[in-house]
C-alpha cells in the first residue's frame, strides 16, 4: 500500500497507467481502520494486477472534496487517470472490494 497525499496524488493515481484503488480513511473513521487489514489483504492478493494506495483525508480535506469523497470510507478506482468506480459507506467491506476489482480486472 502506497501513502499518497495532496504532494504525490497526481503523479501516483491521476498519472498512473491501469487500475489504482485508493483508500480514503480518516483516523476517527471505525469502519475504515476496521477494513484497513482486508485492503491490505487484497493488495497482496493483487497488487501485481492494480496499484493500491491509501489517503488519510485528516489533512488532505480539499484534495479528497475535489474527488467528490465527501463522507467515508471510500475506495475509489481509477483507470489511466480517470475515476471510474466506487463503494462508500455500508458497501466498503472485503467481499465488495474483491468482486469490485474482478469485475474491473474482467
Amino acid at each position: 500500500m502506497l501513502a499518497v497525499d495532496k504532494e504525490n496524488f497526481e503523479v501516483e493515481v491521476l498519472q498512473a497507467e491501469g487500475l489504482v484503488l485508493v483508500d480514503f480513511w480518516g483516523p476517527k473513521c471505525e469502519t475504515c481502520l476496521a477494513v484497513m487489514p482486508d485492503v491490505e489483504a487484497l493488495a497482496e492478493k493483487y497488487g501485481d494486477k492494480v496499484k493500491f494506495c491509501s489517503l488519510n483525508t485528516s489533512g488532505n480535506r480539499r484534495l479528497a472534496i475535489s474527488q467528490k469523497v465527501l463522507g467515508l470510507p471510500v475506495i475509489a478506482f481509477y483507470r489511466n487517470g480517470e475515476k471510474i468506480d466506487e463503494l462508500a459507506k455500508d458497501d466498503v467491506n472485503k467481499e465488495n472490494i474483491e468482486t469490485k476489482i474482478l469485475s474491473l480486472l474482467a
